[in-house]
């Protein structure tokens, strides 16, 4: 069968546009530059390591990266490779950012001859792009462009642990051209990402309590969780930033409908506001998860650890047997025993010791103890009210919705509502019945002490009801509510109140 000549150049041009990316780095191969030993400069490597330094720096959200960020970061990874001072390198990080950004302004062009359309044309290029700008001490700042991005993608697989964040990046260059439909595309990968990061976390939580036998393994699992930890923080706060840049443009685009055209944008940036919400919803409940397993999970290993260690020491066939069944010499013997005999010691007891913390024993006496993992209380407690808060509020948002104009509504009335609008994902989750529970303990409730302290668990939800009344009062009713089949909870109903004059 012959080979069809006009569908082999089907899409010439976009194949020439995408191999033209490699050409500034071509570009640096070739410049002959020589260090101070007379030696030439790999001009390529260090274009692809300015290529990783700001995708790098784009990942972990570090907005100020300029030439002189970009010559230290060269100068430190030289390490004596090439010989240059700072200096020099200041002059080979500026020589990399011009031939990746002309200092004319004009995008990078590449001409050819295009085979499909038998013809002449150029395709245009854009690497890297300004940024901010710091007019104090006169510094530009740089980001990868969309090209750039492209190029850095070219040159590896990511698959695993940062694909969610170059979604993320994807997304906002999306939104910020306007490209709606895509943008509901990239959530609806994102979701995919999030739901591979929960199979993941099932996976490493599984592999704890298998395969956790020796400290070296022990490590080797702490520091994974670490940072996976880390990176859903990082991720976390985009999307913070991104779910804020959809409900600026939905505002902006719903104040100028002036025909369809405008109508559709509106109905798609809705959804696409929607969507991103339960998509971070989820990556939240992640976030969360992966503190426990931080905390609670990984420590319990390690105690398991800890006392398989003791349990597999037998003191008589160790020791006793050794020393007793095969005659040693008075020298080896005492060197045998010796980790095993007391150092002088001064008994005496001090009333301080009251205060200080208690031993755990079970019943065959053996010490437990519940500090093998230290980590950071305060930091867990903030960033675990933050994402509590953070779900409180949507819940609250949800519950003025359902209210509307009343000053009441009982939480059978809520659950329906929330089963009507299809929004169940929230009543799977116990932090819904939590936020009933937290708010009847409470009651009443005076909103204006929660606008004054951020602090607070339920600061972001409560301070939503300012314009609707001065006091919360959540009181029990006779009948249980069946919510789900695993959640059930007494009703309550939820009534608002105005402060009254002279009060």
């Amino acid at each position: 069968m012959e080979a069809n000549i006009n569908s082999i150049a089907e899409n010439y041009r976009e194949r020439i546009q995408r191999l033209a990316l490699f050409d500034p780095l071509y570009k640096l191969e070739n410049k002959n530059t020589k260090d101070n030993s007379n030696n030439p400069i790999d001009f390529f490597g260090l274009g692809l390591l300015t290529l990783l330094f700001f995708f790098e720096n784009m990942l972990i959200r570090n907005k100020k990266t300029g030439v002189r960020e970009l010559a230290q970061f060269l100068f430190d990874m030289n390490n004596g490779e090439i010989d240059l001072d700072y200096v020099g390198f200041e002059k080979v990080a500026r020589t990399i950012v011009e031939t990746f950004r002309p200092p004319t302004g004009k995008r990078n062009a590449k001409t050819f001859y295009n085979w499909e359309t038998r013809q002449m044309e150029s395709v245009q290029y854009s690497i890297l792009k300004a940024d901010k700008a710091d007019l104090i001490t006169n510094t530009q700042y740089y980001i990868l462009d969309e090209q750039g991005l492209e190029l850095i993608f070219a040159t590896k697989e990511y698959f695993n642990e940062f694909q969610l964040s170059i979604n993320q990046l994807v997304l906002r260059k999306q939104l910020e051209k306007g490209e709606f439909s895509s943008a509901l595309r990239q959530i609806d990968e994102m979701r995919l990402d999030v739901q591979n990061l929960q199979d993941r976390m099932i996976r490493i939580k599984h592999e704890i309590t298998r395969n956790i036998v020796s400290n070296e393994t022990y490590e080797r699992y702490k520091n994974i969780i670490e940072d996976v930890n880390m990176r859903l923080q990082r991720e976390n706060e985009e999307f913070d930033e991104l779910q804020a840049f959809v409900k600026e443009t939905k505002e902006k685009i719903g104040n100028e409908l002036l025909d369809d055209k405008d109508r559709k944008t509106y109905e798609l940036i809705v959804e696409i506001d929607r969507e991103l919400d339960e998509v971070h919803y989820e990556h939240r409940l992640l976030l969360k998860d992966s503190i426990v397993l931080k905390t609670t999970a990984l420590q319990s290993a390690q105690e398991a650890l800890y006392y398989i260690g003791i349990d597999s020491f037998n003191f008589n066939q160790e020791i006793t047997s050794r020393l007793f069944a095969s005659p040693l010499p008075l020298n080896a013997a005492r060197r045998l025993i010796e980790p095993f005999l007391y150092l002088e010691r001064f008994k005496a007891w001090s009333p301080i010791t009251v205060f200080s913390e208690q031993r755990i024993e079970s019943g065959d006496k053996q010490e437990k103890s519940k500090d093998f993992l230290r980590i950071s209380e305060d930091e867990e407690i903030k960033l675990e009210i933050s994402i509590q808060g953070e779900n409180y509020k949507k819940i609250a948002e949800l519950l003025l919705m359902a209210m509307k104009e009343n000053k009441e509504i009982t939480l059978k009335e809520f659950v329906g509502f929330i089963k009507e609008n299809r929004q169940q994902r929230y009543l799977d989750h116990r932090t819904f019945y939590d936020f009933w529970i937290i708010l009847h303990q409470k009651s009443p409730i005076a909103i204006e002490e929660y606008e004054k302290d951020e602090e607070l668990l339920l600061s972001k939800a409560i301070r939503l009801f300012i314009n609707r009344g001065s006091t919360i009062l959540v009181e029990e009713t006779e009948d249980i509510l069946k919510v789900t089949d695993r959640f059930t909870i007494k009703n309550m109903r939820l009534r608002l109140e105005a402060k009254q004059n002279g009060l």
